[in-house]
Formats: C-alpha cells, structure tokens, sequence
C-alpha cells in the first residue's frame, strides 16, 4: 500500500505546479499568459490562479492552534469561509479539496477565494501615500456595524474581563519565553510585562463597565491593512481569526485596535489615530484613550509573537520586525499609563492656571479643590466666600472634608481607566500621602508638580484677581508661606514665565518619554 504522501510534500508539488503553470483560459492585456503567485503566512499557504485564490492550511501545531490533522485543517476551512462572510459575503466562495496522487483517499481541504485586486489594497495604498480617508471612515463603519449585530452571549462576556485580557497578555510572555523570543527581543520585554499588570491591576471597574455597555463582540480578530481591499462599491475584510473563538471574542474597540497597530507600522500613526476615531464615532464608544492605547499595545505584542514564529519558520527580517513591534508596544504601554497628576503650589503661584492647560493638553480630567469646596458649601463656585487663614469655608475640618472628597471622586476616574490632574494647594503632608496611597489603590502613576514664582509676582497676581472660585489673599497666601512644609518630591515648575514654558515643563514631567503623535483623544460627538 502507498504511503500517504505528507502535506508539507503536497504543498510544494502544488506550489511547483501553480507557480509555473498559468490558468490557460485567463490571458493578460499584453496577450501572454498570468503567472500564478503564492503567498506564505506562518499558519497557511495561499495560490493566486486567475480570478481565483485558494488557501491551504499548514500542518503545524503552533500551541494556540493544531492544524496537524487532515480533519482539523477540514474544521478551519469551514470555521474560515463561514466567519469571515460576515465581513466580505461574496468573496468567500466555499471550501473546495485538492487530491494528490498516492493519497487518492485523503482529499486536501483548501479555501476557495474570489480573487481581490491587488492594487485596491489598504496596505500598498498606504505604502504609496494615496488618500485613504474615505476608505478607512468606510473600514470603520462597517467594523462598527458588525460590532453592532454581533450576539452577545455570557461566554462572549467572559472574555470581556480584565482577568480574561491578563490571562491573553500572560499566555503570550510564556508563548515569547518559550521560543527564546525574549534573547532576540530583549529590549524592553521586562516593561512590557511590568505595565501590562500595573494597568491591569487597578482597572477592574473599567472593564467591568465595557461589559456592561456591550462592548465585548464576536468580532475580527485580526484586522490587518494586507487583508482589507478598498473596492468602490465599499471594503472588503478578509481572513479573520477562525482557530480559537475565544481570541475571537474581544472588547471591540480592541478589534478596531488591530488595524490602527497595524498602519502605525506602515508609519502612518496619523492614520491610526484617524481611524480610531473614526471608528470611536460610529460606534458611539466612550472608552478613554487609556484604553485605546492598551488595546493597540496588546495587538502590536501579538504581531511580535507571530514574527517571532515567523522567524523560526525561516521568515527574512521577522526578528527585526519583532523588535520593532515589541517598541511599539512599549510606546503605547507607556502613553496608557493612568496618571494622578498633583499640581500644587501657593494662592498666585499659576497652578489652577498650569491646572488647566495640562489637562487640556493631555486630554484628561481636571477636579479643582477651589471648586469642589464651594460645592460642598451648597454656593457656586463663582461666588466670592473670602475668610481669613483657617476659618470660614476654610477650616481644617471643611480642607479635610474637601480633600477626603476630592481623592474619591479621582480613585473612580482612575478605576474606570481616566487619568486626573488635582488642582489644589497640596501643602498638608497627610493629604499628600493619601493621594499617594489612592493613586497605589488604582494602579496609578503619581506625578507630583509643584508651582513656583517670585514673590513680587505672586503679590501682583493676587492683587489683580478678579472674583473666581479661590478666595485666597495675599495675606492668606503669606500665612501658608510661612507654615508650608518641604515637598521635596515634587517636580519645581516655573510659571513665571509664558504658560506655554510651563506647560512644556510639567509635561516633560508627566511624559517622560514623549509620544509624539500617539496621543488618543475621543472624538466630538453631537449631543442628542
């Protein structure tokens, strides 16, 4: 009896045979026959023959899936063409069988494709620095309109939680270390781990309200601009992730995530951005751009685990398209930190004033302790309730209540992913501490700004105030002077000078490493 022939074996005789025989009945506008061509991906190999491609699956065993079996690669074929109908119902034709002599008994299962063209690609349109704008807002409208029909059921949930995300980030370290990927990616791969779990740990809340909102989908689970086509009559999305559901489900915005990764290593980040809100738009997702940030860094470290396979698959450049991915990861790991940002300082040092502009910059909320003291008086915060040093709405029982009041409202903005900039004086050494110990809670970075000016600007400043929702005076301000305790481990940022100096200060504090472009922000949205 004839020994089954292996499918690596059929592969390359299939390979051979389409690679050197065109389609006779397909000819080229030159009157010559079409080469075929072949396309190799770590988990597949994919025949373009005329208007026809045709995909046969690898027999490996990669750990997250098995392909190894005749019936299992079967089982794909079929998951793959159902699947991804959702996103591009006339290209996928139907799974089809080839048959090799020797193995007459075991027919091979393969994909069968309408064929794309090759030059409506998102990726080469990309590459050639065509405008994509419309096509990126069509991509978006249709992922978010899929996200939208998709069923929600309790096991798609399941995989919505921040324990599910942590168990997908862990299953991929130990998938890198066992490879030896950390040697070849060495650089970073420690932060990486260290700020997957800081931003983990302290937003359960977070991803218990995405929850809640339905925003966890059966979605794409591998969007990449190589596998969407810009057709005139609207995208097509091809080849989504059929081997494992649960990969399958995610928090959609984490879909989206997917593309947006993916043209930042086009070098478009702008266009990443774009299409992220865009995609933010359609959905009506309200997620912080923590979240987004997280989400593309979660997709670029999964790229960097397939280059590494690639890699050991004989792949050119895979390791340094690794160490590439494993850099962005670190950039937007780093840009998705939830931040408590303390900017303090004495009545007419500039902090309410630095107060806003930060967090107009950053994007983030700001809570002024000026304005939550006068809400808890029941006054608005515009009416003037001026008192001298520790008395009236300023007595140290109404402070602590004030502070007490202020630090609960940031540990929920931090719970639920949103970093905050605190406008007070933070001159008690004790609240300072318990700021500290909320940002700890939070899994939040703690960044502590201190303003600073001379004391001639600081006695103009005061004098020239008009009505506002700080009653301090000079006299007030000389008071706390005179009482203030060392802040040593509060950066000193000058505000003496233009606001933007002092921004540029604070934010070189706050961002140490500078993202550039990757800043995040939701997109305006028209009240109902």
């Amino acid at each position: 009896m004839t020994e089954p022939t292996p499918l690596n074996e059929q592969i390359a005789t299939v390979r051979q045979k389409h690679t050197a025989t065109p389609r006779p009945d397909v000819a080229s506008d030159t009157g010559t026959l079409p080469r075929a061509e072949v396309r190799e991906t770590h988990t597949a190999v994919v025949f373009f023959v005329g208007d026809r491609a045709y995909k046969l699956k690898k027999p490996v065993d990669l750990k997250f899936l098995d392909y190894t079996t005749v019936e299992a690669r079967r089982v794909a074929c079929e998951r793959e063409v159902a699947l991804n109908r959702r996103f591009a119902p006339d290209v996928y034709l139907g799974v089809g069988e080839i048959r090799v002599p020797g193995d007459a008994e075991t027919p091979e299962p393969l994909v069968v494709m309408r064929r794309m063209p090759a030059e409506r690609r998102l990726s080469r349109l990309v590459r050639e620095g065509a405008v994509v704008d419309d096509a990126l807002r069509a991509v978006a409208r249709l992922l978010a309109t899929r996200h939208a029909s998709a069923p929600r059921t309790p096991d798609v949930d399941a995989q919505g939680t921040s324990d599910a995300l942590s168990s997908r980030w862990e299953a991929s370290f130990a998938q890198v270390r066992e490879m030896g990927g950390e040697g070849r990616v060495s650089e970073g791969v420690e932060e990486v781990e260290r700020l997957v779990r800081r931003y983990l740990a302290g937003r359960e809340r977070l991803f218990e309200m995405r929850i809640e909102q339905g925003r966890i989908v059966d979605g794409h689970g591998d969007l990449l601009a190589e596998d969407v086509f810009c057709l005139d009559d609207g995208p097509r999305v091809l080849d989504c992730l059929e081997f494992d559901d649960h990969l399958r489900y995610v928090d959609a915005l984490d879909d989206a995530a997917f593309l947006a990764m993916d043209l930042e290593q086009l070098d478009a980040p702008d266009l990443a951005a774009f299409f992220l809100a865009r995609y933010s738009e359609y959905s009506g997702d309200p997620a912080p751009p923590s979240l987004q940030h997280h989400y593309v860094a979660y997709r670029a470290f999964v790229r960097a685990k397939v280059s590494l396979i690639q890699a050991r698959q004989g792949a050119p450049d895979a390791d340094l398209a690794a160490r590439r991915l494993v850099t962005t990861t670190l950039r937007h790991l780093r840009a998705a930190a939830v931040r408590l940002i303390l900017v303090g300082g004495l009545p007419g040092s500039g902090k309410s004033t630095l107060s806003g502009a930060l967090a107009d910059r950053l994007g983030v909320t700001l809570l002024s302790s000026d304005r939550l003291r006068k809400e808890l008086a029941g006054i608005p915060a515009d009416r003037p309730a001026p008192a001298p040093y520790g008395e009236g709405l300023y007595t140290p029982e109404r402070t602590a209540t004030t502070y007490t009041a202020l630090l609960e409202r940031a540990a929920d903005l931090l719970s639920r992913g949103e970093s905050v900039v605190l406008d007070a004086t933070w001159s008690d050494a004790g609240q300072r501490e318990a700021a500290r110990r909320a940002a700890e809670r939070a899994g939040a970075d703690l960044v502590a700004l201190r303003c600073q000016v001379q004391d001639e600007m600081t006695a103009a400043r005061l004098e020239g105030r008009t009505a506002g929702p700080s009653d301090a005076d000079l006299g007030v301000a000389l008071t706390m002077a005179a009482r203030e305790p060392p802040w040593t481990e509060a950066a000193v940022i000058d505000t003496g000078g233009p606001l933007e100096a002092a921004v540029a200060q604070a934010l070189a504090v706050v961002r140490p490493h500078d993202t550039g472009p990757l800043v995040f922000r939701r997109p305006y949205m028209e009240p109902d």
